[in-house]
């Protein structure tokens, strides 16, 4: 890879680093300063505050491995890093899924018993899911590390060799299991997001409907949350195919279609974060006051 394009995507990597780690520290420290004052937490905030903190984990982990490939250390230091990567990876994925159920169960109204059941029980729930989730990626992760060593050194060959003709493989019957692994919380994800969707542009429709030419704000809010649910979607499937692509294709290290995938994957955690900042009415009033200060 020469040199011009190690920099120039290693500057890349660096924004996408302090962006994320800023806007998912304020989610956190916003939450945590308001568990402080009022000894509780809305199960929202909770989740939103693991959210939070995977993507910074995860941030992290991405410029982490940047530096061990570039000081070339030992094979064993790569998988074990690619190993709690693939655990942070996965877990704030289940909980952006958690989240896009969770908006879905407190928006939608349909008249069904499970979803009244889960209407009622969902905020509940949250501390069970995200307990969930998190020994399930850490089980998953311990599982597919035999798999994390042929990735890696897929990675060192690209990185070494310009035609990459001796890369290792993945058991056929190891890869059908991980891309169903991965394909779980994308399911769960789309219909929860999809029925959320269906809902709020019924309910734009009928309030257009019924005051049309009119600028009511009341019909405005429905937009809003329709258009950053469509964004969050538009995100998260994103991130979900460039890392199923990133993972099993060869991408030769510095290409066009590696620095894509590289940037898809990695800007994620940092644009969504800053759409739930100004979809949260708490996060955003926080951080109004936070600019109007540092003015």
């Amino acid at each position: 890879m020469e040199m011009h394009h190690l920099i120039i995507h290693f500057l890349i990597v660096v924004t996408q680093f302090l962006t994320g780690v800023l806007t998912n520290g304020f989610i956190v420290v916003v939450n945590v300063v308001d568990f402080i004052k009022h000894r509780q937490m809305a199960p929202l905030d909770l989740l939103l505050s693991c959210l939070a903190t995977s993507r910074i984990t995860l941030q992290m982990l991405i410029i982490l491995s940047h530096l061990v490939l570039l000081s070339f250390v030992k094979m064993s230091v790569l998988t074990k890093l690619n190993t709690v990567l693939m655990f942070v990876s996965d877990w704030g994925l289940w909980l952006a899924t958690w989240l896009g159920v969770f908006y879905c169960a407190r928006i939608t109204t349909i008249s069904h018993p499970m979803f009244f059941w889960l209407k009622r029980r969902i905020s509940k729930l949250v501390p069970c899911l995200i307990l969930g989730s998190t020994l399930y990626s850490f089980i998953m992760s311990g599982f597919h590390e035999k798999q994390s060593v042929n990735l890696i050194q897929n990675v060192m060959l690209n990185f070494f060799s310009k035609n990459a003709t001796h890369l290792m493989g993945i058991e056929s019957a190891a890869t059908s299991v991980l891309i169903f692994h991965f394909m779980v919380p994308l399911l769960v994800f789309l219909i929860a997001l999809l029925v959320l969707i269906v809902t709020l542009g019924r309910h734009t429709w009928r309030m257009r409907a019924m005051s049309p030419g009119t600028r009511d704000p009341r019909s405005r809010a429905p937009l809003r949350a329709l258009l950053s649910i469509l964004s969050f979607l538009i995100l998260y499937f994103s991130h979900y195919m460039m890392s199923i692509l990133f993972m099993f294709q060869t991408l030769q290290f510095g290409s066009f279609l590696f620095e894509f995938c590289s940037l898809t994957v990695a800007i994620y955690p940092s644009i969504h974060s800053v759409i739930l900042i100004l979809g949260n009415a708490k996060l955003k009033q926080s951080a109004k006051r936070f600019l109007l200060c540092g003015q």
